[in-house]
């Protein structure tokens, strides 16, 4: 069985259910009574019931039940040269009414071969209408819930005046999916399920290969993204109704599932927290950064992050560091909620007693961290603080703290400087300046080439050098100091210049000895771990054009230099 989805830990408080089963899933493709996943539908309601839920069921099908019924009468009484004659469509509001007889027989039937018992209430639009219809219709649900019968709702087609279209300005439901929305809000359910005969909303239509389920829907990233299929086999409105139902009930506080009525046991699944179907959630777009994100876009998105970080202020730094603090205490009894269920999946899972009293947030933890972070933010700010300052060759080097990031790159070696090299240029580059298109912006070449590019400004070099450079080594050659100190802060490389060759970038040249190795990578201290431990380092150079050269006429000097200078 597949783990509980931490993002469902409402349902914790569940205790008023409205399911609503499509026609698709109450019968087969002829029109007939699916006898096996209706039976499966009570068998699952009697057992919420039994384990103190209460269920109301909204329930499509009469229609089409009657459909089949009213052509079977009509055959069996219908001469040979009746027969001859073209078919007239049999009347809708006809199949309705005694497909709605048939349909209740069953629900009757088997419900009572449960130990259960069920009651039809049958409804329009124009009802909804009216106040003292609404106060008692919550009246008589509420004592039939208490007598543990199951409500059964469905629009009375055979009565109903509404024509198609069903959907208008004017309309409080137009199908048994908004009426299911409706009575999840009038009568306070705790969750709506919808059934369908697909496994839930898919970013295309479901046959589709490429197709993906969503099990989180977040309307600010998928609406308008959602290609739907074709409405219902049989019924009215298909998945584009669904979810209409479903986004209007969550954003009005009332959880909603979309899932397949077509698999055994799926409601019950739903009820233990297993993330299957299509969760909608007013609060949805809180839970996608952790539920939708893969590894590599959440590695992106800290690593980002963390840039963004670098070029702040401390102040600033500070603030955000203070509204965590308060966060976390504002989200104390979620996060207690969230961690027990974490815990119980642990032991569950049959993880060691041990690892799983370390995952455990004891009392007052929450606090403690919140306080922890606080003084945090009050400490002396390390980010930006010089480590170290010398003086080689007239430039000035300068071993500052960084934002740390866990992310190691292969670095290649670009050599020029030199006479015959290939000059190759981005999209902007090639068209502006007539030079061949390079395949790749990634690609550092081993042999004597180069890329260059056009960009408008340097906050559009810096978004270059992180998109597409190894986070070795960077330059900016400018006399603008302003530009300068804005490149020098903010790119997130290991070493980065001023006016100076990047080919100083090398251990002996640095004054550390011979060079044994280059590193990019963000590295964690060990043991005990501090703030301090949580940043690494990078090197940079302020010059005056100074180049390499290959070392000519370069004695190498390295004076140590105040850091307060």
């Amino acid at each position: 069985m597949e783990a509980a989805d931490s993002t469902r830990s409402f349902l914790r408080d569940v205790k008023r259910i409205v399911i609503k089963v499509g026609t698709a899933v109450v019968t087969q493709a002829d029109g007939r009574l699916a006898l096996g996943r209706v039976g499966s539908l009570c068998e699952q309601i009697h057992e919420l019931i039994t384990d103190g839920y209460e269920v109301i069921l909204v329930t499509s099908g009469a229609v089409g039940v009657g459909r089949q019924r009213l052509r079977y009468r009509r055959l069996v009484n219908s001469s040979f040269a009746d027969l001859q004659k073209p078919q007239v469509e049999l009347d809708g509001k006809a199949c309705a009414a005694v497909g709605q007889n048939g349909l209740m027989a069953l629900y009757d039937t088997l419900f009572s071969q449960l130990d259960t018992s069920s009651a039809q209430l049958l409804v329009t639009d124009n009802d909804f209408r009216d106040p003292d219809f609404r106060r008692q219709l919550n009246e008589t649900v509420k004592s039939l819930l208490s007598l543990k019968v199951v409500p059964i709702f469905n629009e009375n087609d055979a009565i109903s005046t509404r024509k198609a279209p069903y959907e208008d300005a004017s309309g409080i439901f137009w199908d048994n999916d908004s009426l299911a929305a409706l009575l999840a809000l009038e009568l306070k359910a705790d969750l709506l399920v919808l059934l369908s005969d697909v496994d839930g909303l898919y970013s295309g239509p479901p046959s589709d290969p490429h197709s993906e389920l969503i099990h989180t829907y977040v309307k600010e990233s998928h609406e308008g993204l959602i290609t739907f299929g074709d409405k219902s086999r049989v019924g009215r409105g298909g998945m584009t109704a669904k979810v209409k139902a479903a986004v209007y009930a969550a954003y009005a506080g009332i959880p909603v599932v979309i899932t397949s009525g077509f698999a055994y046991g799926n409601i019950l699944k739903v009820l233990g927290g297993q993330r299957i179907g299509t969760l909608f959630h007013r609060d949805a777009h809180k839970w996608a950064t952790v539920g939708e994100l893969g590894v590599r876009e959440m590695a992106v998105a800290a690593r980002d992050g963390s840039r963004r970080l670098q070029a702040m202020s401390s102040h600033e730094r500070s603030k955000i560091l203070l509204s965590v603090a308060d966060a976390l205490e504002a989200s104390e009894k979620l996060i207690t909620a969230e961690n027990e269920a974490d815990v119980a999946e642990a032991l569950k899972a049959g993880y060691d007693k041990a690892l799983v009293s370390r995952l455990a947030l004891k009392p007052g933890k929450v606090s403690s961290l919140a306080n922890s972070i606080r003084v945090l933010a009050n400490m002396e700010e390390p980010v930006g603080r010089v480590l170290k300052r010398m003086e080689m060759i007239g430039l000035q080097l300068f071993h500052r703290p960084r934002m740390n990031l866990v992310i190691a790159i292969l670095v290649s070696y670009i050599y020029m400087c030199v006479s015959g090299v290939k000059i190759f240029g981005g999209p902007r580059a090639s068209s502006s300046l007539d030079i061949p298109e390079a395949h790749s912006l990634h690609h550092e070449y081993s042999s004597l080439a180069c890329t260059i590019e056009i960009v408008d400004d340097v906050n559009a070099a810096i978004d270059h050098i992180h998109q597409h450079g190894s986070a070795h080594t960077d330059c900016i050659v400018t006399d603008d100091d302003e530009v300068a100190e804005i490149f020098l802060r903010q790119v997130d490389s290991a070493a980065v210049f001023h006016n100076a060759s990047t080919r100083f970038s090398d251990g002996f040249r640095f004054g550390l000895g011979a060079e044994v190795g280059i590193s990019t990578s963000r590295i964690h201290a060990r043991g005990p771990v501090g703030v301090e431990g949580l940043l690494t380092t990078r090197w940079l150079a302020r010059g005056k054009g100074q180049v390499v050269n290959g070392d000519k006429d370069i004695v190498y000097t390295h004076k140590e230099m105040s850091l307060q200078a």
